[in-house]
């Protein structure tokens, strides 16, 4: 059975049509994006950073608050998606929750390199399926 699961999973994410049958997923509609406005690939920026986030074809609303089609951004810091996105992500100093809908972050990061990624989940921070994140991308913090 936890094969299957994955498998399906996978599927899902991978933009094949799937039910969800995933443990207790909330579906996504089609054609649901995420992405970051800002900061831009490969920028180089000052910290604090501003993360400016965008969302097509859904509704941004607090966790625990349940609506059709609405959930909040969680912002992946330095890290990739969780293996297992059956599951309601745990709050970490590399994934971020934004659960009371907010559309931007401002970060204290060090300098250095640094990948951010989006990744909207429902009103219990479960990712949709299929998923809905966005591309990683890769910015440079100065001095």
């Amino acid at each position: 059975m936890r094969v299957l699961t994955v498998l399906l999973a996978l599927a899902c994410s991978a933009g094949l049509a799937c039910t969800a049958a995933l443990a207790d997923q909330t579906p996504s509609p089609a054609g649901a994006e995420v992405y970051i406005i800002k900061p831009a690939n490969g920028a180089r920026v000052k910290s604090p950073v501003t993360v400016v986030f965008g969302l097509k074809g859904m509704g941004v609303a607090p966790a625990g608050v349940k609506f059709d089609n609405t959930g909040h951004h969680h912002l992946l810091i330095d890290t990739g998606l969780p293996a297992d996105l059956t599951q309601a992500l745990p709050a970490t100093d590399n994934i971020r929750h934004f659960g009371k809908g907010q559309t931007e972050a401002t970060l204290d990061l060090p300098p250095g390199k640094h990948t951010l990624q989006l990744l909207f989940a429902d009103f219990t921070h479960t990712p949709f399926t299929p998923n809905v994140a966005s591309t990683k991308i890769t910015i440079t913090v100065t001095k």
